[in-house]
Parts: C-alpha cells; structure tokens; sequence
C-alpha cells in the first residue's frame, strides 16, 4: 500500500473515531439530563466506568444505524410516505434499546419514550459530525462522491451511460418551482427572498429569463404533460368527465396520470424528455426515465423496479435525514396552525379555511416531499445522469390556502432558494459537470373565492339554472344584488327539503372544478351536448350562467354556428372568428382566443366550459374551488410562468424563430406559447449537449411501452354523476 492509501486510510480512521467520540459524549450528556435513560448500574459507577458503557453504547448504536437501518427501511419502501415518516422515530428509538441491551452487565437502560429522544439526537449529531469532517476533506468529499456515483451508476444500469468527466458533456438538472409565476420570481429576487436566483440573473454569464403562456388549462397535469411528453391534447382541465367510460379523469389519480401518459405516448410516439438516462423526482408523469422517486403515474403499477416510492430508500437510509425530516415536519404543522390562526385573528381577507388534515398536507409538501426530492436529485447528480426533471410543490400548495403574494408563500420561497443554492454547491462537486434550468408550470392567480364572494358555489348555480333543488345557503346569498337576481331569474328554483315544481327526470349534471375553470356535462346526452340540446332542456342555464358577475364567458357547441363563446348582455361570438382584444375574451389578453380554440377541438371538452370573470385591474380571478390562489383557467398571473436557463444554451426564441421559419404557425403574439413548445426547447437543449434523444423503445417502464398497456384502475369505478370534485 503506498504512502497516498496509508494516509487516505488513516484519515477515514481518525474520522470515525472523532464521530465515535462525539457521539460518546452526546450520550453522556444526554444521560445527565435525562432521568429515564441510565448508563450505570443502580448501585453507581465510576466516571471511567460509565464513559467506557456510554462509548460501548454508542459504538453499537453508530453500527447499528450503518448495518440494520438501511434494510429496514427497503422492507418498508411498501408503506406511504406520512406513516413511513411516524416510524421513523420508533424504528430509531428501537435501534438504540437493542444497543442498549448490548452492553455488558446491563448498565444500559432507557423507557422507549426516552429511546426516541435519545436516538434523534445522537443519529443528528453524528450525522453533522461526519459531514463537516468529510467537506472539510475536499480530497475524501470528493472521493466518497466519486464512489457514490459509480455504484449508483452499476446499480442503476442506465440504458446508455456516458462516462463522467468534467470535460465530457455536460448534464442537465430541470428544477420545476410548481405554481412559482414570472412576476413572482421576479419580484422575490428583486426583494432579496431568492439570493440564489438574484445571482444567477445578475451574473452576466449566469441565467437568462423569460415568461411563457400555458395552455387555456393552466395546471400541472396539463403543462407537466406537455412538458415531459411533448403533449397534452385531450386534457380539458385538471379533471374533467369522459362519457364513454363514465369516469372522472383526475391528474392526481395515479391511474388518472398513468393514462394521460399512455395517451400522450400514442400520439407522440416518443417515450419522453428523460428516455436517455434521465430520472423523474417529484412529478406526476415520469418523461419516460428510467430512474423514478415519487412519480405519481407510477405509483399504480407493479413489479421490480416499478413502484416510484424506491427513491425514499436514498434519503431515509439515513436516520439522521428521517430524523431531521420529522422534526422539520412536526415544526411546519405547528408553523401552519400559528399563521392560519393569526390569520383568522386579524381577519385577513380573502381567507379559506385551514384546518383538518391541510396542516399536514402542507407539511409534507413543504418539508417531506421537498427532502426527499432534493436528495434524489443530488444523488442522480452524484450518479452523472444525463438529464434530471424534479418537481417542488411547496409553494403551489402553500399559495392556495394563504394567497400566492401572502407572507406565508413568500417564506416558502426562501426555503426553496436555499435548496437551489444547495443544488448549485454540490454541482462542484459531482463527477460531470451541470446546467441547472429552472422553470414553472404555471403560475397563481389571487382572488376570492366564488362561493365566498357569491354565496353560492357553480354546482349551485347550475342546479339553479336546470330547475333543481339548491341548499338553502344559496338561497340566503350575502353578495351584491346582481348575483342575487342571476339566480332569481333561473327557471324552476326549488329549494331542498321542499318538493320542485317540475322534478328533475334526467341524470343531474356533473359539475367539476379546476381553480377557476368549470366543466358542466350532462352523462346522459350522448356526445358532446349541443347549444339547442342544452336550452331545450334547461332554458335558463346558459343565460343564467353568462349573465353571472362571477363569470367571465362559456363555451358551448352550437348546431348553427360550430362551437360558440357566451358573455355577459347576450354576446355571443362563433369560435372561429374569436379574436384577442374583443367580445367577451378581450379582458383576458393575448392568445385567449387562440387558447380557447385549440381546446374546443379535444374529444373530452365538457359540454360547457365556464371560466370565470377576471378584473385586470387587480388580477384577481373567482376560482370555483376553496382557493385564493388559484390556477387552471384564463386569467392573470396563472397563465405566466417562468423559464430561466444558462446563457450558453439556444435562446427559447430563436428555436421558436426556426420552427417558424420551418413552416411552424407564428405563435399569437409572439413568445413561447403553450407546454408543448417548452418540450420541444428542452428537447433542443437536450441534444445540443448529448446528441438525439432516442425514440420510444419496445419494452421499459418510464415511458416506453406504456402506449399499448390496458388502463387499470378507475374506469371501472366512475365517480358518482353530480358531485364535485
């Protein structure tokens, strides 16, 4: 063994033993302070004699920890990330009474209360420990990565590996900040909230950015789609109703999303961005990678290698990440219960209920996804995977309840920097070099919501429309006359508990919501309903509707005319001559007409699409569902989300200039227009650095595949006709 492996040795030795020690003296003081965990015999024992049990102790807790805790948490990769996270604390706790009971004469005693405490805090110290002795070794970090990435890569078996270097090409990590608008990032970089971002657009060399338009239904399933699939046709909203199999699509369904994915693979006839080596973290689809951490689309199917939930095995092999990870997700419910009631004290306006199970929602959003997803990340760096896409949901979800400008958003964003920042450092050190790209879905629209503002939700106000029994609460609306008699005017207004002058005979229409977009269908009216079939039935429903103060135009298929746009005073505008700046679309800006158009077109629009009204003024929006914050529909800051990428990458316009130029339709406008234009810039990137990505293949689970497979799941199970959802 030469000198360079005598001293490597040497160092890694004196390593452990400093986080041995560390840990010795963790427990010592630990069993100071607590009177339920005892390191001596009940008759007493020497300074010498206790130290030598409590670095006994210690000693067998570090190697359990190192041996049996990353096997028990692979056998529980079966159980859902909330009760995975409980566990965490008494698997640990465990391991430490099992240490304890290892020591000789019995010395080592502690009640499994006090296990947990202990375990927690001694796994957190020794975690800390071992990583400032291990960076301040920039020569052992980076060797420790290097391994890290070979034996990932080994394991990983990746379909064509390329051979890290940092001269080689470099990878591509996509960060998607879900919900996070242009105005908003920019705005928090100016306000110093994102130092991170602020740098990489101060630095000349550093990051360009420009806004993008989504589609009309701007949310995750629908722009992720596109995003990562390069199409969203036939995704009307984030859930819309599918008459011919009576079901409810839902994107957050995992047979939902495993759908769309299969449909968006047929119609492509690629398996997606991340079919070349790449890893999918965090999204609902999964790009066709290969690699795959909480991939919701994923989450429905089985067998080796199948199930996205793998990706918590590299972060929970540590107990002092899961510990970590607990307490912060302790301290974010505590966190959320303090701003909602503060909220509520000082009366803040607009405001939704916060309680029930949102405080832990919000908690693993903002705490447990975001761990586990950034770790992944990490790691596939680590690993030198070509192209990696992870989704961070905390702000969106946040964004909802308190409002996306709200200063509880805006401290999520502060946290989410700090984990770009993160991301940023360890690139040094990962054995390729990498380009980080950061980009949005689509952003927030604020705004009260429409029951709140009009005493009355869509569903009621189409069963008022259709001559149906409503609550009573509608009937008591507290808002503006004008609201008032929109429901007055509705033909047969039955109230429930008293019987209807003309029962209803027909199957209750299904009203469904997605931020400020509404979807109407009638399931049994074959096809998509009619203008005339519509008004032959409920005479009231489309005025009713169009002449709402909370709604901004419909969309309905017209025997006479084609499809047709409804807004307020009897306007009424066919379709295709729908321009921007006029009739019932012009408060809503450039490419609303083009956006409605392209939607008209998809076998699954509802028989009636409703978006709400929209006051340029404030840029608020009535979302349909209990949200401030909303998105899904036309209407202000939601339709204009963000990409910022390295200035050495093909400016998004000039590949939309030579698309054009190719004989590509101008986009209306100008701009980047639409997810599927975002897929084919991110595609352009991808080959500028590592050649073609290649086609969708016979066999594989991220994407190819996938089009020929049978829909499991819920389309046996179709929702019940006339809920919300």
């Amino acid at each position: 063994m030469g000198d360079g492996k005598w001293r490597t040795a040497g160092r890694a030795l004196m390593r452990v033993i400093a986080v041995w020690a560390v840990s010795t003296l963790t427990m010592l003081v630990l069993a100071g302070a607590l009177p339920d965990f005892q390191l001596q015999s009940d008759d007493g024992d020497t300074i010498t004699k206790t130290a030598f049990t409590a670095a006994w102790g210690a000693g067998a807790f570090g190697l359990l920890s190192a041996l049996v805790w990353p096997v028990l948490v692979r056998s529980l990769l079966i159980v859902p990330a909330l009760v995975l996270g409980a566990l965490v604390f008494f698997l640990n706790g465990s391991l430490l009474l099992i240490a304890l009971s290892l020591i000789p004469d019995g010395r080592g005693d502690a009640n499994p209360e006090t296990a947990v405490v202990v375990a927690a805090v001694m796994s957190a110290v020794a975690s800390a420990t071992s990583t400032a002795l291990a960076v301040r070794d920039d020569e052992a970090y980076r060797r420790r990565l290097s391994r890290l990435a070979d034996r990932r890569r080994r394991r990983g078996r990746s379909p064509d590996p390329v051979e890290p270097g940092r001269d080689g090409p470099p990878g591509t990590v996509f960060l998607q900040l879900d919900g996070v608008g242009h105005d908003v990032l920019v705005k928090a970089a100016a306000d110093g909230l994102m130092p991170t971002v602020a740098g990489w657009l101060a630095d000349s060399s550093g990051h360009r950015l420009t806004p993008w338009r989504t589609d009309w239904s701007s949310q995750t399933g629908a722009s992720q789609l596109a995003i990562l699939h390069g199409s969203n046709h036939d995704v009307p909203a984030f859930r819309w109703y599918e008459k011919e199999t009576r079901t409810v699509m839902v994107s957050s369904r995992p047979a939902s999303a495993l759908e769309m994915q299969r449909r968006a693979i047929r119609r492509t006839r690629d398996g997606g961005l991340l079919t070349v080596d790449g890893a999918s973290r965090g999204n609902l689809f999964s790009g066709g990678a290969g690699q795959l951490a909480l991939v919701l689309s994923m989450a429905a199917r089985r067998g080796k290698g199948r199930r996205s939930r793998a990706g918590y095995f590299a972060y929970f092999s540590d107990p002092a990440n899961a510990t970590r990870t607990a307490l912060s997700f302790v301290a974010e419910v505590l966190r959320e219960i303090g701003q909602s009631t503060r909220a509520r004290a000082r009366k803040v306006t607009p405001r939704i209920k916060r309680g029930g199970l949102y405080p832990f929602i919000r908690a693993f959003a903002t705490v447990v996804e975001r761990d586990v997803v950034a770790t992944a990340v990490l790691g596939d760096m680590f690993a030198g995977r070509t192209a990696v896409y992870a989704d961070l949901v905390a702000y969106d979800e946040v964004a909802h309840h308190s409002g996306p400008h709200s200063r509880d958003a805006e401290k999520v964003l502060v946290r989410l920097d700090r984990s770009l920042a993160l991301i940023a450092k360890i690139a040094d050190h990962t054995p390729r070099t990498y380009r980080i790209v950061l980009l949005s879905d689509h952003g927030q629209s604020p705004g009260e919501t429409f029951a709140g503002k009009y005493g009355l939700t869509l569903k009621d106000l189409v069963r008022a429309g259709c001559g149906l029994p409503v609550p009573r609460r509608a009937q008591r609306t507290r808002s503006a006359s004008e609201a008032r008699d929109a429901v007055r005017i509705a033909l047969h207004r039955p109230v429930e508990g008293q019987e209807a002058e003309h029962p209803a005979k027909l199957s209750d229409p299904i009203v469904l919501a997605s931020g400020n977009l509404g979807l109407i269908s009638f399931p049994d009216i074959e096809g998509r309903a009619s203008r005339e079939q519509i008004e032959r039935r409920h005479p009231a429903l489309l005025s009713t509707l169009a002449n709402h103060p909370g709604i901004g135009f419909l969309l309905v298929r017209c025997g006479e005319h084609g499809s047709v746009v409804l807004g307020p005073g009897g306007a009424e505008v066919p379709v295709a001559d729908l321009t921007d700046g006029e009739g019932p679309l012009a408060v809503f800006g450039v490419g609303a007409a083009s956006a409605v158009r392209r939607t008209d077109t998809f076998p699954h629009v509802a028989d009636v699409m409703v978006n709400s009204s929209y006051d340029p003024a404030t840029g608020t929006v009535h979302a349909f569902e209990e949200q401030i914050g909303s998105h899904g529909g036309l209407g202000g800051e939601q339709s204009r989300p963000f990409l910022l990428w390295p200035r050495g990458l093909t400016d998004p316009l000039d590949i939309v200039a030579a698309e054009t130029a190719e004989g590509a339709p101008v986009p209306p406008g100008g701009g980047l227009v639409g997810a599927e234009a975002v897929h084919r810039v991110l595609t352009r990137w991808l080959q500028e650095s590592s050649g073609p990505q290649v086609p969708v293949r016979a066999e594989g689970f991220g994407g190819a595949g996938l089009a020929d497979e049978p829909f499991p799941g819920d389309a046996a199970v179709p929702e019940a006709p006339g809920t919300t959802t």
